[in-house]
């Protein structure tokens, strides 16, 4: 009887430790960090055949702080552009929503509605990607 207890136990724990082990541990977006917050922009890139480029962003001002989106806890977001052409590191905002869920960004601005798939989101970096662009954003 006792055999049959440790069998059943060893036999128990194996199948435990078989279905917590997932091979698909991935960050695809879902996770308890919050997304409420202003990201500023520090990397854009490609993901084509899942080699991943990035480069500093061309949007970014020399001498300017970085383009950013600031979302908001009441789920408005406004994005924030720093341009010299009219006069040094001149900030334009638009104003939008965003919505989040299953592993999605969507945001509307001016009416145009936009649906990212968010690759990874931790306490100081968030990462999108829309086919096959990729944005990063810090905190």
């Amino acid at each position: 009887m006792k055999i049959k207890s440790i069998l059943f136990a060893l036999a128990l724990s194996i199948g435990l430790f078989a279905t917590s082990c997932n091979s698909n541990d991935e960050n695809e977006g879902d996770t308890i960090a919050p997304i409420v917050g202003k990201w500023g922009i520090v990397k854009v890139g490609t993901n084509i055949n899942g080699v991943e480029t990035l480069a500093d962003p061309p949007q970014n001002t020399s001498g300017c702080d970085h383009d950013f989106i600031n979302l908001k806890i009441d789920n408005t977001m406004t994005s924030g552009d720093y341009s010299s052409t009219v006069s040094p590191c001149a900030l334009s905002t638009v104003s939008g929503t965003y919505s989040k869920g299953d592993s999605k960004l969507t945001t509307v601005i001016n009416g145009v509605t936009t649906t990212y798939d968010i690759v990874n989101l931790t306490l100081s970096e968030l990462k999108l990607r829309q086919g096959n662009t990729i944005s990063v954003y810090i905190r």
